[in-house]
């Protein structure tokens, strides 16, 4: 039995299946639904858990090289929000995080190899990341 790191099977095995530039996604609770790829909702109430709860779980063994992030994100929330994913995303040293107009981010969703839906509710919180 699993007793640390990420213990969900379905992120498990969603992640396992990522490869060299494959795409992942984190999403907000109100992100659309995709049926071409697959989706694991982890949303259990507004707030929980985050995007950025999602990244702390995949950062130790997730080999990132870019993050996406729609351009919105900066120009809708506060300061100590915008600070707050700098901070987390400044945790893959050697991803560059790019960013794009939102319908562009979206654009990119149907190419990921999947989805994980949080509660979060951060506007333009969404991220796509790139596996090196």
């Amino acid at each position: 039995m699993l007793q640390t790191g990420i213990l969900n099977p379905h992120v498990l095995e969603l992640v396992a299946r990522i490869r060299h530039t494959n795409t992942l996604v984190i999403a907000d609770w109100a992100f659309p639904f995709w049926p071409e790829i697959e989706t694991v909702d982890l949303s259990l109430v507004k707030g929980i858990p985050t995007v950025l709860d999602v990244l702390d779980a995949l950062q130790p063994n997730f080999k990132v090289g870019r993050i996406l992030q729609a351009e919105e994100f900066l120009a809708t929330n506060p300061d100590e929000t915008i600070r707050r994913f700098d901070q987390k995303l400044a945790g893959f040293p050697d991803a560059r995080v790019e960013r794009l107009p939102h319908l562009a981010f979206k654009e990119r969703v149907p190419q990921a190899i999947g989805l994980i839906r949080t509660g979060d509710p951060t506007a333009y919180g969404n991220l796509i990341l790139e596996s090196v």
